[in-house]
């Protein structure tokens, strides 16, 4: 087995170097393997790809409604973490499976109380390897103020271009480089003082927003969508026969 995982966990030769040639196959690494592997793919069938089918139906319906365009947003915040953590799960636990120790990836994402947070629990291999290749590079943290706000600038620029070549990811990195920016120089330390709900629901509405960006297939999408989500870009009402129906059908417990 040679293990290539483009997407994450993003996996460092050296941190398989040692294994490739003197690992251990243990029956109760298989098991720890297998149970992982599951429970990646049981977020991916059972929550993940349930979501993708809510956003493919409301994507196709004529029903343009305000509380469907949330619902739809709403599905993709939950949709592409547990894909992709998911995914992270099966992929750990396949080269567990196998002897291999690869890292963590995803950390609770969605309990963080800043977006620095959230960023150190998200994707976490992807945020090393720009950390290590590109940040530290350009001199990290041990630089003049106006460095520092070049290199959290560049790294996110680049991370946004990683994802795609589509101008909603740049859009979408630049979003977060100003955010992290703001953080660091302006309200990061009030955050640590107000109350933590407080800081959380701040996180996940950033969040949120930012996934809306990530969502759309272009530019001009990204400002249809988010006029959308406050009743604008041609919605025709608040709520509709369709919105009652799927909102029921997807629901955790009956309305």
């Amino acid at each position: 087995m040679f293990p290539q995982l483009v997407a994450g966990p993003i996996v460092r030769y050296n941190e398989v170097e040692h294994e490739l040639m003197h690992r251990e196959n243990t029956f109760e690494g298989f098991s720890t393997g297998v149970r992982r592997f599951v429970t990646g793919l049981s977020k991916k069938v059972l929550i993940a790809n349930v979501f993708a089918e809510l956003i493919k139906t409301i994507s196709y319906s004529d029903e343009k409604t305000l509380v469907f365009c949330w619902m739809a947003q709403a599905a993709f915040f939950f949709q592409i973490y547990f894909d992709f953590s998911g995914y992270s799960d099966m992929a750990i636990g396949l080269g567990k499976m196998f002897g291999f120790n690869f890292p963590e990836n995803f950390k609770y994402p969605y309990i963080a109380r800043s977006v620095s947070d959230f960023w150190r629990r998200w994707h976490m291999t992807l945020t090393h390897w720009f950390r290590d290749y590109v940040y530290i590079p350009l001199g990290g943290n041990k630089v003049s103020k106006l460095k520092l706000i070049r290199n959290i600038a560049a790294v996110w620029l680049l991370t946004g271009f990683w994802h795609g070549a589509s101008w909603n990811f740049v859009i979408w990195g630049v979003y977060f480089a100003a955010f992290l920016i703001a953080e660091k120089f302006i309200f990061g330390k009030y955050l640590k003082k107000v109350n933590g709900f407080t800081a959380h629901i701040y996180t996940l509405a950033i969040v949120f927003t930012g996934f809306v960006i990530f969502n759309a297939n272009n530019a001009t999408e990204v400002g249809k969508n988010l006029q959308a989500m406050f009743g604008g870009s041609g919605l025709r009402s608040f709520w509709g026969p369709e919105t009652t129906y799927y909102l029921k059908s997807y629901s955790a417990s009956p309305l």
